[in-house]
């Protein structure tokens, strides 16, 4: 009687530890969740036979899952029991941010309003909350600033606040005394850096003359000059796409609109990479006042130093345009 017993208890419990997931998956759990809501987000992931097999094990144990939160990763293969068990009492698994490729703040705040349990409203509220900006020394429109891009990993349940806290602990890592030396030399703050970088980077898709050309706007800035950089144009009107700025299209009221406007726009028309930032703060001086897309389309640049010069660069380039039939 005994080894029957036995033999029972081995086979149910083998049956828990090789009924495997058939795919990866991320549980999310929120605190108060119920058996039956749990029971459900696991069939829809893993499917009704799993997901039966794991609640089991829980109910058998008396796993309380309404005082756990996070999100728990699952791996293709592994067991009903040991999914169990990590749901049980293991840690909840982080989840990785990449930023890249982000203009707008909107952009940033569906980014990670969608990975995080916070939401898009909340991280969007806080990115617009000018008394927690003031605490990172920055307002609403350069506070994105803070955000480099680059891969991070937080857990589910982070707050908006303390992702921006964490954000901000990156931020003042990589602004080193080193590099803060570097844009006061050139006569600006890490945030006025940074939107010069998100120009430059708008300006040319080759990173091997961002530098040149974020030096070139702050000449411009020095010389007190309007930088009238056609990227703030597009970021003013909302429309990337556009491939010849017009004369009515400089005329756009916003604040961002540098044909308008005098010095830098209120923050970054993107977010730029580090390597950006360092080309800035590292560029050869030069006396470049004006640049112009290349008429061989390369996506490279011809750089003059005196209006005239500018000139005849800009006429080959329009004449390319035309040619070409480009509106």
């Amino acid at each position: 009687m005994a080894v029957a017993l036995c033999v029972a208890f081995v086979a149910a419990f083998g049956n828990y530890m090789f009924t495997s997931a058939k795919a990866d998956t991320t549980i999310y759990i929120r605190r108060g969740i119920t058996n039956e809501q749990l029971t459900d987000s696991l069939t829809k992931h893993l499917g009704a036979e799993y997901a039966g097999k794991v609640m089991s094990l829980l109910r058998l144990t008396r796993a309380d899952m309404a005082k756990r939160q996070g999100a728990f990763k699952v791996t293709k293969g592994e067991s009903a029991l040991r999914l169990a068990r990590h749901l049980r009492g293991g840690a909840p698994s982080s989840i990785t941010l990449t930023l890249n490729n982000i203009r707008t703040k909107r952009e940033l705040a569906d980014r990670i309003g969608s990975l995080y349990m916070m939401g898009r409203d909340s991280i969007w509220q806080a990115l617009n909350d000018p008394q927690l900006c003031a605490k990172y020394g920055l307002n609403t429109d350069n506070v994105v600033c803070l955000m480099l891009p680059d891969t991070y990993d937080f857990y589910w349940d982070i707050t908006a606040r303390q992702l921006l806290d964490r954000m901000h602990d990156y931020y003042n890592d990589f602004w080193t005394d080193r590099r803060r030396r570097e844009a006061a030399d050139l006569g600006l703050k890490p945030e006025e850096v940074v939107t010069v970088a998100s120009i430059a980077e708008e300006e040319s898709a080759k990173p091997d003359e961002r530098g040149k050309i974020g030096r070139l706007y702050i000449n411009r800035l020095h010389d007190g000059m309007r930088l009238q950089a056609d990227p703030t144009v597009k970021f003013a009107i909302g429309d990337f796409s556009i491939r010849r700025i017009t004369v009515a299209m400089t005329q756009c009221k916003s604040p961002y609109n540098t044909y308008r406007n005098q010095g830098l726009p209120p923050g970054p028309i993107r977010l730029p990479e580090k390597k950006t930032i360092d080309d800035i703060l590292t560029s050869e001086p030069h006396n470049y006042m004006y640049m112009c897309a290349k008429e061989d389309f390369s996506g490279y640049h011809n750089f003059a130093a005196t209006y005239e010069q500018h000139r005849a660069f800009a006429k080959k380039y329009q004449d390319a345009l035309n040619k070409r039939g480009i509106k």
